[in-house]
């Protein structure tokens, strides 16, 4: 089984190099690219993935569903394997994923915990140990089978937010999901400028407004007015 780890960017400059040399260093012979597309970076993002080791390509447009998609065109692996740039890896990702598609799971995700010792944002990790969609996310990794990535005609690209979400609905509508019992450490650097609360409160209304149908452009702005941004 050979694996393509697509990471989308958009100036990652701070944490795309622990991510890139953890693939590296974790993956051994199953990971067979490192593929880093850029959205757009106006820092030194491209410089240091490159530097790293990354195989380093400027997607078409920017916006996560379409960086994705444009990675997995230009991917060989057997598996994608889709990680966010401040995401920190579990080191055992590759065997994981492995016995994961042994174990007849054609796609699928780890829990997480976030690099915070804020209690209540244990909460928060508490609930990706189950079975809900609200429980999931591009934070948690996805990994999926190239012929099932390829069924579903990959991630919807009207979705400029909640593109994860969407694409694990339709997994699940064909396939089995497996959510590994492990974590991998996802950054908490949206609470640094907000309140658990206002977090909280914000990723509900997006996730009504997605139930409703309502559209991703609009989801998208009112998740932005609904936050503080550095």
């Amino acid at each position: 089984m050979t694996i393509s780890v697509i990471i989308p960017t958009y100036n990652e400059a701070d944490n795309i190099r622990q991510v890139v040399e953890a693939v590296r260093s974790y993956g051994g012979d199953a990971v067979t690219q490192i593929l880093v597309i850029d959205g757009g970076s106006s820092d030194q993002t491209v410089a240091q993935a490159q530097q790293a080791g990354a195989t380093v390509r400027r997607s078409p447009a920017s916006g996560r569903a379409v960086q994705m998609n444009y990675g997995a065109s230009i991917a060989t692996g057997e598996v994608l394997y889709f990680v966010h740039a401040d995401v920190q890896l579990n080191p055992t990702f590759a065997t994981d994923i492995a016995e994961a598609i042994g174990a007849g799971y054609e796609a699928g995700c780890y829990r997480f915990r976030f690099n915070s010792d804020k209690p209540m944002l244990r909460f928060n990790s508490y609930g990706t140990r189950f079975e809900g969609l609200m429980s999931r996310g591009g934070d948690q990794t996805l990994f999926i089978t190239r012929s099932l990535f390829d069924r579903l005609g990959g991630f919807n690209e009207r979705y400029v937010i909640m593109e994860d979400f969407d694409i694990i609905v339709r997994i699940r509508q064909v396939a089995r999901f497996r959510i590994i019992p492990k974590d991998v450490l996802v950054s908490a650097r949206k609470y640094e400028t907000n309140s658990w609360l206002r977090v909280q409160l914000a990723n509900l209304t997006a996730f009504s407004m997605f139930f409703l149908n309502v559209s991703p452009q609009r989801i998208a702005r009112t998740y932005k007015s609904m936050l503080n941004h550095r």
